[in-house]
């Protein structure tokens, strides 16, 4: 039969110690009995799966006052209930100082009493303990979720470090352009990416992406669109394919390929081919803020394109617009995370506060990235990605 609880009887005589032990141990308990002092001390200190004590405070020649040094110092959770031959004022005093959860007169006369002060004691110190057990179980829990976390942030860190090594050479110059390019995660892994690269001998694609979400799934998400574009490229010179060439036809592509990834992501974009022999540019936009912002010696204009994100719906339009560009110009594209870092509330003030900026300064992408404070942001609440491509006349 299980014991209902483990007990440690304090008592320097023999036999009124056996006789409670008795009584004790009718009830279910199991019993340690000691009637040497010392003895006791040093089974306490062995032993912390005591449950309760049961103690007589009439013990001669024990100092009180330095036991309780001595308890205190031992840190004992262990409850304990004292026993006494006079119901005096200082005897029960010396009890409550010394911890006690209950004290009891001899005789006793009311068992009943001293048995469910035990039954007390002993569920107090079960609590304790599986108290303790559990502080002890969520510690190594945490321990062990810093570790999954370290790794996590180490494998993000790689996975970050991939994602640069992806991003075009900045700054990319072909006299008299210049690309260049900007890329502040929220997280470790970007869902923003962009990309140019030389089409033949007189062009230059490139895009700019934000896919929904952040993280390590909106990261691969970009990887993919890298990957297609990259395949585009390949077939345009070795497989006479000029799919590369159509911002729309990209557009098509990246929708059906993110339609068939399955995994919810959807992606705003913006997809421009430059002449470099014409100046002109060829660009679709696909559900993305803020739309491109060309600047000149005429002022600072949006380039308005219609269209829905890649990767909602199959049949997806989009619109294709050509520009001739001006014999200088500087053409800047943002994914929308711009705009949670701008001061004004509502995105209407936001889009003329932006335009603003590229009016009063339209120098250099520098310039503009010190003016919207992108050199001084070391995380943002969303992930933002720039694009400059300049023409210097």
């Amino acid at each position: 039969m299980k014991s209902k609880g483990y007990v440690l009887l304090i008592d320097d005589d023999a036999a009124r110690a056996g006789e409670l032990a008795q009584t004790v141990i009718g009830q279910g308990y199991r019993v340690e009995v000691f009637t040497d002092v010392l003895e006791a001390y040093h089974f306490l200190t062995a032993n912390q799966d005591l449950d309760v004590i049961l103690c007589e405070l009439d013990l001669e020649a024990v100092s009180w006052q330095e036991a309780r040094r001595s308890l205190r110092e031992l840190d004992l959770q262990v409850p304990a209930i004292m026993f006494s031959d006079r119901a005096e004022v200082d005897k029960m005093m010396t009890a409550l100082r010394l911890g006690a959860s209950d004290f009891f007169v001899r005789p006793i006369e009311d068992e009943e009493a001293l048995f469910k002060s035990i039954e007390r004691c002993v569920r107090q110190r079960q609590m304790r303990r599986e108290l303790r057990e559990s502080r002890q179980r969520l510690e190594q829990a945490n321990t062990e979720l810093r570790g999954t976390v370290k790794m996590l942030e180490q494998d993000q860190q790689a996975g970050r470090q991939v994602q640069l090594r992806m991003l075009p050479v900045s700054p990319m110059v072909l006299e008299p352009y210049v690309f260049s390019h900007t890329v502040i995660p929220s997280l470790y892994l970007s869902g923003d990416f962009t990309d140019y690269f030389t089409v033949g001998q007189h062009h230059v694609a490139f895009f700019m992406a934000d896919v929904s979400g952040h993280g390590s799934s909106s990261a691969f998400t970009t990887v993919l669109l890298k990957n297609l574009f990259a395949r585009k490229r390949s077939d345009f010179l070795h497989r006479d394919d000029d799919t590369l060439l159509s911002p729309v036809a990209m557009l098509k592509r990246a929708n059906q390929e993110l339609l068939d990834l399955g995994v919810g992501k959807f992606a705003t974009m913006v997809v421009g081919l430059l002449d470099t022999q014409a100046n002109t540019l060829r660009y679709s936009v696909a559900g993305h803020l803020p739309q491109p912002v060309l600047v000149s010696r005429e002022g600072a204009r949006y380039l308005r394109g219609e269209g829905s994100a890649v990767g909602i719906m199959d049949d997806a339009s989009f619109e294709e617009h050509m520009v001739d560009l001006p014999e200088r110009f500087m053409l800047a594209l943002f994914s929308d995370g711009i705009l949670e870092i701008l001061p004004p509330k509502n995105l209407i003030e936001k889009e003329k506060y932006f335009l603003k900026v590229f009016e009063e300064l339209a120098e250099s992408p520098d310039e503009i990235v010190n003016r919207l404070g992108l050199d001084r942001v070391e995380t943002a609440p969303d992930d933002i990605a720039a694009l400059f491509i300049s023409k210097r006349s």
